[in-house]
């Protein structure tokens, strides 16, 4: 080890005595009362010393005010060179910095948000551009523009999103155009892998619902095909009473509102009533005497009676 070395390891005798003068410099740079303890010093090189103090400001716990003095070689006068408060071994810092793409959550966009994707999105991947040369990640493959070609098929100038008809059948705009990749990016192999993890995670055969559905959606009314690749796992439920109403639901899914859970039984419907029309009711007009709780008597005897 150099003598350098040592030197500038050990602390200067003068610098380390100047702890009134690190304290007064910390304590101009602070609010007042807020500068504590002297708790430590640490040289940093040469006649070149660093005083501690411990931090009282609220919210700033483990925290310590850096007082840096200094004295040039041969003088006896020791000056101030910075004030600085700085974390301690055990300070309360803020949480590490994350950029705002990799904070973002699903939900978190509100109207009038615009959300830029990156020209790198690894969800995504080149569609058909509308050139001869299809780029080598496009659905679009080499054989079907040789095959397109070999037909006689016209190529459309310019990308398919300006196009301003419908592509003329037989060119690969219209093969794009059918296939659903007229765009300039669609889904990457692991794009698609991503949503359908986030959709079985979601409306998955796992959940509790699923787990306690009396059957799958798989064989629901309500569940609505979507296409794609993913429409061989996934589909939209379509049912407004569900918990997943609107959302992409996988197959293996299901609820209490499977169209065939529990279907309700129809009502008994009554028999037509049956008429005899070969027999004939008679349907007196006036009761009988006799169908009274009261006996018809005589004229006389009703006089006798004091009736009229």
């Amino acid at each position: 080890m150099s003598a350098a070395t040592t030197r500038s390891r050990t602390p200067d005798r003068l610098c380390a005595e100047a702890v009134d003068l690190a304290r007064a410099a910390a304590e101009e740079a602070a609010a007042p009362g807020v500068v504590g303890e002297h708790a430590g010093l640490v040289s940093e090189g040469d006649r070149v010393v660093t005083h501690f103090f411990e931090c009282k400001e609220l919210g700033y716990r483990g925290w310590r005010w850096a007082v840096t003095v200094a004295r040039a070689s041969r003088a006896k006068i020791v000056t101030l060179d910075e004030v600085v408060l700085l974390p301690g071994p055990d300070a309360l810092l803020a949480p590490e910095w994350v950029p705002w793409s990799e904070r973002l959550r699903p939900g978190d966009m509100g109207p009038g948000d615009l959300l830029p994707t990156d020209a790198e999105d690894l969800r995504l991947e080149p569609g058909y551009s509308g050139e001869d040369e299809p780029p080598p990640a496009s659905p679009v493959s080499e054989e079907m523009a040789e095959l397109v070609e070999a037909e006689d098929a016209e190529v459309t100038e310019g990308t398919p999103a300006h196009l301003p008809v419908v592509p003329s059948r037989g060119t690969i705009a219209s093969v794009a155009e059918e296939l659903g990749m007229r765009r300039a990016r669609v889904l990457s192999r692991y794009g698609l892998h991503i949503a359908a993890d986030r959709w079985e995670e979601a409306y998955g055969a796992k959940t509790p619902m699923a787990q306690a559905a009396p059957a799958a959606c798989v064989s629901c009314g309500f569940l609505q095909p979507i296409g794609g690749s993913l429409g061989q796992a996934f589909g939209v439920c379509a049912n407004e009473f569900s918990p997943a109403d609107g959302h992409v639901v996988s197959l293996a899914y299901g609820c209490g509102g499977h169209s065939e859970a529990a279907v309700m039984p129809k009502p008994p419907v009554p028999p037509p009533p049956v008429i005899d029309e070969t027999r004939v009711d008679p349907f007196p007009l006036r009761p009988s005497a006799d169908s009274g709780s009261v006996s018809v008597l005589p004229d006389e005897d009703a006089a006798e009676l004091g009736h009229s």
